[in-house]
């Protein structure tokens, strides 16, 4: 990838410095095929995230899976995770509480100068919603955000969440509560977390594809009480993960600039089967 760095920087400045000075780079785009081990990609992300705030490294979109499991965020509580024998737990650094990840779940690991781009963290997540909402449209599905939750919701007509949390027989309240929107019917298809280290993020999305909603029942999915959760598949929308990631990328590049295909993946994913 060309060096966009101006000639005229002064010796003592460092990559970091000139970077806050030079055109946005194009995002690097990497897809990796089959479950990635989650201690691995979370060690891919803490290499390139270091890489970008040093200036030696483009920002990073990272789609992938994982192998069944549940992650902790930093607000997770103990009472939400419903079945600690039933999938290995990871505790992470990211924002937010339990939440499940697998096969037929979309994954996007979001590397990006969030100062530069936003200047705002809450600009970031309303511009991670957006990027899920318009990805939605594609294939013919209204997202909407709940006002006072992270994350993307649709309200499915006739459609039954696999994974209610009545079944969890769960009670008490939930963050985020809005109590004006509890006559409607909405379940979760996709969930935010993010981590920011000098402004660089890291974590993401994760949109619910195919996966096996069952396994939601072992937690308390983002510490909600009062929705479900649900998948495209369970909306009946039979589409591959291919056809999510194709318009992943077109409603990314409408909102965040062009993206290119990986070239200088971070030694730790580069060991990772791609495409």
């Amino acid at each position: 990838m060309a060096d966009l760095l101006q000639p005229t920087v002064p010796a003592r400045e460092t990559p970091a410095d000139a970077a806050v000075r030079a055109p946005f780079r194009s995002v690097e785009w990497m897809v990796t095929r089959g479950p990635v081990p989650y201690e691995a990609a979370c060690a891919a992300m803490t290499e390139r995230v270091a890489g970008i705030v040093a200036g030696t490294a483009p920002e990073l979109v990272w789609l992938l899976e994982h192998p069944p499991l549940y992650t902790a965020g930093t607000s997770a509580r103990p009472e939400d995770l419903v079945a600690p024998m039933r999938l290995p737990v990871h505790r992470t650094g990211r924002g937010g509480q339990y939440t499940y990840h697998g096969p037929g779940q979309r994954v996007a690991y979001v590397m990006l100068d969030v100062k530069r781009r936003f200047g705002d963290v809450r600009a970031y997540v309303a511009a991670l919603e957006a990027w899920i909402i318009d990805t939605l449209a594609a294939f013919g599905v209204q997202g909407e955000r709940w006002p006072g939750r992270v994350g993307v919701w649709v309200c499915p007509s006739g459609v039954r969440p696999l994974a209610s949390i009545s079944e969890l027989n769960a009670s008490g309240g939930s963050e985020g509560s809005d109590p004006g929107h509890a006559s409607r019917h909405r379940a979760k298809i996709a969930a935010i977390g993010v981590r920011l280290s000098r402004w660089v993020s890291s974590h993401g999305i994760a949109l619910n594809v195919s996966p096996d909603l069952a396994h939601y029942a072992g937690i308390v999915p983002c510490g909600i009480r009062d929705a479900g959760v649900t998948s495209l598949a369970a909306l009946g929308r039979d589409i591959s993960l291919d056809e999510v990631d194709k318009a992943l990328r077109t409603a990314f590049e409408h909102r965040f600039g062009a993206a290119t295909a990986g070239t200088t993946a971070t030694a730790t994913a580069n060991s990772l089967p791609d495409r």
